[in-house]
């Protein structure tokens, strides 16, 4: 029986216990680990989900049977490829990220991954490239990894854009722990899923920064 005194559970999670877990289920091949290593050997902030959100990404979209996908913080590719493999012949992702040079590192790891048909990495600021991509709709996911300060309109976008059935994910969901403090961007996160219920059937899944999850309506 789980402990009524612990609804997180967090007194059970260690870092061995971690590791075992990504190794039995989300174990990496050499496209994966180049991806996930990346941020290190090149000097950017090493912020990618870790290896069992990545594999939960990847079963959701293939149970979700998604075709077009929208992620919106590429970093090193990392998340892209385990969303990449999930897409069948002709499926596509585009992934938007800020920073031309994570950029391109991340081309570099998707292209390893043999994924460079499948994933096209957009470089600019969020918003500005969802707005060009709107064409390509309706997605049948979007899955949010960025600047805080935008989950919320990054959240707006999605219910506007994503297909009945499809699939709103967004990582950091608990804010780093810092959701329920003051502040626009506690506020923003706070905003993303508070107007998401409206639009999508929701749960906070709770993997290492928290997942939200929506099914549009």
């Amino acid at each position: 029986m789980a402990d009524p005194t612990s609804r997180t559970g967090v007194r059970y999670i260690t870092e061995d216990l971690i590791a075992y877990l990504d190794k039995t289920h989300a174990a990496h091949d050499e496209a994966l680990q180049q991806a996930f290593d990346a941020p290190g050997q090149e000097g950017m902030p090493a912020i990618q989900v870790g290896p069992s959100e990545g594999r939960l990404l990847n079963l959701l979209l293939g149970m979700a049977g998604a075709r077009k996908v929208v992620e919106i913080g590429t970093l090193a590719g990392y998340s892209a490829v385990w969303m990449g493999r999930a897409l069948p012949a002709g499926g596509h992702l585009w992934s938007i990220e800020a920073e031309p040079r994570h950029a391109e590192v991340a081309r570099r790891n998707i292209e390893k991954a043999g994924l460079g048909d499948k994933v096209t990495v957009l470089v600019g600021r969020g918003l500005e490239v969802l707005n060009q991509l709107e064409h390509e709709g309706p997605f049948d996911a979007v899955f949010i990894d960025a600047d805080k300060a935008s989950y919320d309109a990054y959240g707006r976008w999605a219910a506007t854009n994503v297909r009945q059935g499809g699939l709103l994910l967004a990582d950091n969901a608990f804010f780093f722990g810092r959701l329920l403090e003051d502040g626009e961007e506690a506020a923003c996160v706070r905003r993303m899923h508070e107007e998401a219920r409206a639009a999508f059937k929701t749960v906070c899944i709770g993997t290492g920064d928290g997942l939200l999850l929506g099914i549009r309506k």
